[in-house]
C-alpha cells in the first residue's frame, strides 16, 4: 500500500500535538508573565487589606496574625515593613529591612529611590530600583493610627518563574508529541485492522470471489460497514448467478434457434428433394393418360397405379415426417403404462406375415413367454414396425428375419436380425438422421424415404430408453430396450 490509514493517524496525531503545544508555550510567553503581574498586583491589594483591617482592629501584635500574614508573604513572595509616627518599626518581614524601611522613607517624604510609575498612596504601582535595575510591584501609604507602610514584591521571580515553565512546557511537549505518536500508531493498528479485512474482502469481490464474509463484532461503524459488505456480497452473488442462469438460458435459446433454423432449411430442402421424384412420376404418368399415349386398358391401369403408388409413398412421408415433426418438438406426449411386449411383437408379426411372405422371407422368433414393460405401446409398436419393414426392405441372401426378446437385468431388450450385406461403416454413425439413405437406388425401389430411423431415435429419447444397431458378417441387428415391469397381468 502507498499509503496507510495507520500513518495518517499517527502524523494527524503529532501535527495535532505540536499545534497545540507551540500554542500553549506561544501563550504562556506572551501573556502568563502579563498574568503572573496582574495576580501579585492582586496579592498586594489583598495584603494591604488585610494590615489595615490588623490595624483597625489592634490585631497587628498578635502572633496568630503574624503568623497567617507571614504565610501569605511567603508564599506570594511579598516583602512588607510597617512603621509608626516614630518611623520606627512595628512589623516587617523581609531579607533586609534597613532597604525596605528607607525605600519607605523614601516615599514619605517624596524622595524615592526608584523610577517608572509615579507612585500614589494607596495604590499598586510597577517601579524599577535605580541602583540594581530590579523591577518591583509595590505599594505604600498610611494606616490609621499614623501608621505608614510599605509592601513590596520582586518581579525577578516571577519572570524566572514564567521562563522555567515554558522550558518545562518545551520539554514536556516534545515527550507528548513524540508518545501521543506512537500510541496513536498502536492504536490505529487496531482501528485500521478490520478496515484493511475489508479492503481484502472487496478486493475478492471484485473478482467475484464472494466466500470470504467479515465477521462482525460490536455495533460500531466499521461494524455496520462489515455487516453491509455481507449483504452486498451475497446480493452481488445471487444477482450473478440470476444474470449468468439468464445467459445460460439465453444461450441455449439462440443455439435452439439456430438449431430449428437448420432443421427448417434442411426439411425444406430434404422434402423437396424426395417430393421431387414422386411428382415429376405422377405429373409425367398423368399428362400421358390425358394425351391417351396408350389406349389400351392395361397400359391405362398400369399409369395409374404408378400414379397411385407414387401418391402413397407420397402420403406416407408426409405422415412420417409430421409424426418426427411432433416428437423432436415435444408436442407429443409420452403415455407410460405396463404392457406385455411378446404379445405386441406377436401381434404385430401375425398382422405383417404377408409382407414376408410376398418377399419369400423366413421371419423366427423363438421367445414366447410374457415380458412385462413400462412404456407407451403405441410408440413402442411403431418403433418395432419401423426395425421390422427396414429389415424386410433389406433382407438378402438366406433371407431370414430373426427376432428375439431377453431380460437384461431391469431391462427388457427386443431385437430385429436381418440376413443380407452390413451397413458400411462410415455411414453407421449417419443412419439415425433424417432423409439419410445408406444404398439411395435400393431405397427408391422399396419407396424409403429415410425418415423411419429418425423417427426411432426420437421415440426412443422420448422415453428415455437405449437403441443402437450391430453389423455382422451375414447382416445387420437393430435393437431397443425397454424398462421391464413385474410379471402378471395389469392391476393384480
Amino acid at each position: 500500500m502507498r499509503t496507510s490509514i495507520r500513518r495518517h493517524f499517527a502524523c494527524v496525531t503529532i501535527g495535532v500535538l505540536a499545534v497545540a503545544i507551540l500554542l500553549c508555550w506561544f501563550l504562556n510567553n506572551t501573556f502568563l508573565e502579563k498574568y503572573y503581574e496582574k495576580e501579585k498586583k492582586d496579592a498586594v491589594e489583598a495584603l494591604y487589606q488585610k494590615l489595615d483591617q490588623a490595624v483597625s482592629q489592634e490585631l497587628l501584635d498578635k502572633e496568630s496574625f503574624q503568623i497567617e500574614v507571614r504565610q501569605y508573604i511567603y508564599r506570594y513572595n511579598i516583602n512588607t515593613a510597617i512603621l509608626n509616627s516614630n518611623s520606627d518599626l512595628v512589623f516587617v518581614a523581609a531579607a533586609n529591612s534597613d532597604e525596605l524601611k528607607n525605600k519607605l522613607l523614601g516615599y514619605i517624604v517624596g524622595i524615592p529611590i526608584v523610577s517608572g510609575e509615579t507612585p500614589q498612596p494607596n495604590e499598586v504601582f510597577k517601579v524599577r530600583d535605580v541602583r540594581t535595575g530590579t523591577e518591583y510591584i509595590e505599594m505604600y501609604g498610611e494606616l490609621e493610627k499614623g501608621y505608614r507602610f510599605l509592601i513590596s514584591s520582586p518581579m525577578e521571580s516571577m519572570r524566572e518563574s514564567v521562563r522555567i515553565s515554558n522550558r518545562f512546557l518545551a520539554y514536556v511537549g516534545v515527550l507528548v508529541v513524540a508518545a501521543g505518536g506512537v500510541l496513536m500508531y498502536l492504536i490505529s493498528r487496531g482501528l485500521t485492522r478490520p478496515i484493511l479485512e475489508l479492503a481484502g474482502i472487496s478486493e475478492r469481490m471484485t473478482r467475484l470471489d464472494f466466500d470470504a464474509k467479515y465477521e462482525v463484532k460490536g455495533k460500531d461503524e466499521i461494524a455496520l460497514l462489515g455487516s453491509n459488505i455481507n449483504k452486498l456480497s451475497r446480493s452481488l452473488e445471487q444477482t450473478i448467478s440470476e444474470l449468468k442462469t439468464a445467459n445460460n438460458e439465453l444461450k441455449r435459446d439462440i443455439e435452439k434457434k439456430e438449431q430449428i433454423d437448420e432443421m427448417r432449411k434442411e426439411f425444406l430442402s430434404n422434402v423437396s428433394h424426395e417430393l421431387k421424384t414422386p411428382i415429376a412420376l405422377i405429373q409425367g404418368y398423368a399428362e400421358g393418360l390425358k394425351e391417351s399415349i396408350n389406349d389400351d386398358p392395361e397400359s391405362r391401369d398400369f399409369y395409374c397405379e404408378v400414379i397411385m403408388d407414387e401418391a402413397g409413398k407420397m402420403n406416407g412421408m408426409v405422415g412420417k415426417l409430421l409424426t418426427l415433426n411432433q416428437l423432436e418438438f415435444g408436442n407429443d406426449v409420452v403415455t407410460m403404462e405396463r404392457f406385455d411386449i411378446t404379445a405386441l411383437v406377436s401381434n404385430y408379426l401375425q398382422s405383417a406375415q404377408v409382407l414376408a411372405r410376398r418377399s419369400d422371407i423366413e421371419v423366427r422368433m423363438a421367445q414366447r413367454e410374457s415380458l412385462y414393460v413400462w412404456a407407451d405401446e403405441f410408440k413402442t409398436e411403431e418403433v418395432f414396425a419401423n426395425y421390422f419393414s427396414n429389415a424386410v426392405n433389406h433382407c438378402d441372401g438366406p433371407k431370414v428375419i430373426d427376432i428375439k426378446l431377453e431380460k437384461i437385468q431391469d431391462k427388457v431388450q427386443v431385437s430385429v436380425f436381418n440376413t443380407g450385406q452390413p451397413i458400411p461403416q462410415e455411414s453407421l454413425e449417419h443412419i439415425w438422421e433424417k432423409f439419410y439413405k445408406v444404398d439411395k437406388a435400393r431405397s427408391r425401389e422399396y419407396g424409403g424415404s429415410g425418415v423411419g430411423l429418425s423417427i426411432v431415435k426420437a421415440i426412443m429419447e422420448s422415453m428415455n430408453q437405449q437403441y443402437g444397431v450391430v453389423n455382422y458378417t451375414n447382416g445387420v441387428l437393430f435393437w431397443f430396450q425397454l424398462e421391464a415391469a413385474e410379471s402378471g397381468k395389469a392391476g393384480d
